[in-house]
């Protein structure tokens, strides 16, 4: 069964999503088979699979980040990203 999840995230660690913060949460998103798209805005949004697309959204810290998850694993991964944001990509502040 399909699933849909349209939300929006806040970027919350001190250094945004930089290169490592970038990698991880590309890592997170390519655990599953559903489509993970982010954006800086609804109607652009490119794919969160990929570093370099996730870097180029410059998205520093407070930036609000809209994300549109479809698949039969969309709740899964929607849970694992909003823990990822939520702990500051595991960085110390």
């Amino acid at each position: 069964m399909s699933q849909s999840i349209s939300t929006k995230l806040t970027i919350i660690n001190k250094l945004g999503l930089h290169a490592r913060a970038a990698a991880q949460l590309a890592s997170t998103a390519n655990k599953y088979s559903c489509t993970i798209k982010v954006g800086r805005s609804q109607d652009k949004l490119v794919d969160a699979k990929s570093v370099m697309s996730l870097l180029l959204l410059a998205a520093s810290n407070g930036a609000i980040l809209y994300f549109d998850i479809q698949g039969s694993d969309a709740k899964k991964a929607y849970k694992d990203i909003e823990q990822l944001l939520a702990n500051r990509f595991n960085e110390a502040q």
